[in-house]
């Protein structure tokens, strides 16, 4: 990972390193914006919690689910109904591993984090990067932020996901 002068304003990290990252941020907001002009939605819903956690060794780890999700039937995931365990899935996204912080004029903010997945609930994003845009605003919330396509579609959607830190 690389370190990092000042993001923007309300962006000092909790520790006094020079990564506004490190620590660990509360979910404020996930919302997706479309190309097509249809209207914005909330993938988990008004209430979506979340945390994500940048250490000092390079790592991160994001989770997100949906407020209020069921419990299962059953005290094991794997006697519960499929359709129970289908619901918990699609109710919940969590992924981990290394990162680095990328900052140039070049950049939509002049700031992104690259997460190169290792771990992930969706076994798809297991070797992927995700990039995503970084903002600060004035009274240090995170945004993160990217852009990609509707599968099956043509349309582009943006997805801006902000957080609150914790620690």
């Amino acid at each position: 990972m690389t370190a990092q002068a000042d993001m923007g304003p309300g962006a000092p990290p909790a520790d006094g390193t020079t990564d506004p990252l490190r620590g660990t941020w509360q979910l404020v907001r996930w919302e997706i914006a479309y190309g097509d002009g249809r209207a914005p939605t909330l993938p988990f819903g008004e209430g979506a919690i979340g945390l994500i956690q940048y250490t000092p060794d390079g790592h991160m780890s994001a989770c997100i689910a949906r407020a209020g999700r069921q419990r299962l039937s059953s005290e094991s995931v794997r006697s519960a109904p499929v359709e129970a365990r289908l619901a918990a899935f699609e109710s919940y996204f969590q992924y981990a591993g290394p990162y680095e912080l990328r900052r140039g004029k070049h950049l939509p903010t002049g700031a992104q984090v690259v997460h190169h997945v290792t771990m992930a609930l969706n076994p798809n994003f297991v070797g992927t990067d995700q990039v995503r845009n970084v903002e600060f605003d004035a009274a240090g919330a995170l945004t993160l932020s990217a852009s990609d396509i509707v599968p099956g579609s043509s349309v582009v959607r943006h997805h801006r996901l902000i957080w609150m830190r914790v620690t």
